[in-house]
């Protein structure tokens, strides 16, 4: 019997410097990042207003202007001397668990801090037309008191137009919409040999409209965007419906929460505007579903209005638990407040920033200061820190098949055990070309849940936390399972947003992502030798002068990709 308990005796992790470091970086975050984050936010919202005061003609004629200056500046750029072209914007900006160390590397950079403006909201195109920098917060600000919104609005008030357009943007609506690339009408972009294009999906341009998405601006730079607007209501009528199972009938429950089972999946009778998922242990989750409602009926005797954009609230994902105790409930929130209704807690990643951050007197206290800045966090932390979150830490998106979810949720729990777990579905649309993600060939015939003649319902299963072992103080090798994640997502056709560090060698890169269309308009606009390959760019590590250089010579060894395996 001893010797049974012995076996199941784990060995603990060996306590280093850092580990203390982390521990107590709260104390950091309160002195320092959250007073700075305030004047930060403070100095971005004074920026937002200033903006809104100008007139729309002001706007775009600043915008013109600012254009010119960055075809200016692409002039002066001599390829012999000058490294590869990027943008200007500090690599601790961004938001993401992937530094930018390729700007490390000798580059040439291009200013577009000032490309911050809404140019346009156009009711009767039902269209706005925006600058990339142009945050998720800055346009639910202007939209929603009109009754309108993004199709897709991310629910982070620091997402910009530019990075979730480049990269990878999702929300409760991508169900019906897809993701945030498949909401845009038009891209305005500087080719590498300073050309100024509108890229429409059926203009002359209609291939490089569908190789920007996750092209992470390797192919020239976005200057504006012209993106599908909705009509929408003051609330959102939120249902709580709680389920206990396995992980599988987890699945199962979250994918009948937003997919009729008869495959009507167009019809909106039967298919709720909002949906989330968030699974809080492998046999407890919450599913959400969402509509949008009037004020009228919102105030209607005996309903729950619950506005939790108010500093003092419980974080969401907490609140939405309460549902495993009360059983399924509704309430009213407004509609912006759901919109972004993950910022505040970060998720649940600000429960790892600050300990105490949920409590109800901080929240009273304090809470008016959430969140820290992702930016000032990063510019905070050491190379210590930072690798320490590498290795101890998971940030990662995987954006799997809808029919893969329980398999895929398994495998999180079997080699992370991280929790909550965020489950967001989304569709990959069938397009007359195939860019970098892409369907699985043939879904169609399968007719699967969720799925329709014309798009693959996919989910996308967030996974942000430390890893149980590490709570527990165990050895755990974060890169080795951010290699098996992405090896898990190759073998089942599934996809890694490029904001994560990926492990995977060039060629398997590509094994993950179609490089077909990508690749002819890195030839076709001229953007080898001037923008870095994408690969490159995502690379975790330090890029050498060498890495540039093999990047601008644009190695096209990948019609036999070789396999990475697992260690043993």
């Amino acid at each position: 019997m001893s010797g049974e308990k012995e076996a199941t005796v784990r060995p603990k992790r060996e306590t280093r410097l850092v580990d203390f470091l982390v521990q107590f970086r709260w104390i950091i975050v309160i002195f320092f990042v959250l007073p700075f984050s305030c004047l930060y936010y403070f100095s971005i919202y004074l920026g937002d207003v200033r903006s809104a005061r100008k007139s729309e003609s002001q706007r775009k004629k600043e915008h013109e202007e600012n254009v010119k200056e960055v075809v200016k500046r692409l002039a002066q750029r001599d390829a012999s001397k000058d490294g590869l072209v990027c943008t200007a914007r500090p690599p601790w900006t961004v938001i993401g668990m992937r530094n930018c160390d390729y700007k490390r590397a000798r580059s040439f950079k291009v200013d577009l801090s000032k490309f911050r403006n809404i140019l346009e909201i156009n009711k009767e195109r039902m269209v706005a037309k925006v600058e990339p920098l142009v945050n998720m917060a800055q346009i639910s600000r202007a939209t929603i008191p009109m009754n309108l919104s993004l199709a897709v609005i991310g629910e982070l008030d620091d997402l910009t137009v530019g990075g979730l357009i480049n990269g990878f943007g999702i929300e409760g609506s991508s169900h019906i919409y897809g993701l945030f690339s498949d909401t845009i009408v038009a891209l305005e972009v500087v080719l590498a040999d300073g050309r100024v294009v509108r890229a429409t999906k059926d203009n002359e341009y209609s291939d490089l409209f569908y190789a920007i998405p996750w092209s992470q601006g390797t192919l020239g730079l976005l200057v504006s965007a012209e993106i599908k607007l909705i009509p929408v209501k003051e609330y959102m009528k939120l249902t709580y419906k709680p389920v206990t199972s396995n992980l599988k009938e987890l699945a199962q429950a979250f994918a009948d929460s937003f997919a009729p089972r008869d495959g009507d999946q167009d019809n909106p009778a039967k298919v709720p505007d909002f949906v989330e998922g968030m699974i809080y242990s492998p046999t407890e989750g919450v599913m959400m579903t969402g509509r949008y409602a009037s004020t009228k009926e919102a105030k209607q005797k005996g309903n729950v209005i619950n506005s939790i954009g108010w500093w003092f609230k419980p974080w969401f994902y907490q609140h939405a638990q309460t549902a495993l105790k009360r059983g399924e409930f509704v309430e009213y929130i407004p509609t912006r407040d759901y919109c972004h209704r993950h910022t505040r807690s970060i998720y649940w990643e600000g429960k790892l920033i600050l300990p105490f951050g949920d409590q109800f007197w901080f929240r009273y206290l304090f809470g008016w200061m959430m969140p820290p800045k992702v930016a000032v966090l990063k510019a905070t932390q050491s190379e210590y820190i930072r690798n320490y979150y590498h290795d101890n830490h998971v940030i990662q998106d995987l954006l799997v098949p809808l029919h893969k979810v329980a398999d895929t949720l398994e495998w999180v729990h079997r080699e992370m055990e991280v929790y909550p777990v965020w489950l967001c579905p989304h569709r990959i649309y069938k397009l007359p070309v195939k860019p970098m993600i892409y369907p699985e060939p043939g879904f169609e015939a399968h007719k699967r849940q969720g799925d329709t003649k014309y798009a693959q319902m996919y989910t996308d299963v967030g996974v942000y936390y430390a890893p149980g072992a590490v709570l527990r103080g165990e050895p755990y090798d974060g890169a080795k399972k951010c290699h098996d994640v992405e090896l898990f997502l190759i073998e089942n056709h599934g996809f890694q947003p490029q904001y994560a560090v990926t492990e995977l060698s060039e060629k398997n890169f590509w094994r993950m992502f179609d490089a077909t269309l990508y690749q002819q308009c890195r030839k076709k606009y001229k953007a080898i030798g001037t923008f870095m390959n994408v690969y490159y760019k995502c690379k975790k590590g330090k890029k050498t002068e060498k890495e540039v250089q093999e990047a601008e010579q644009e190695k096209a060894e990948l019609d036999t990709p070789e396999v990475d395996e697992p260690a043993d």
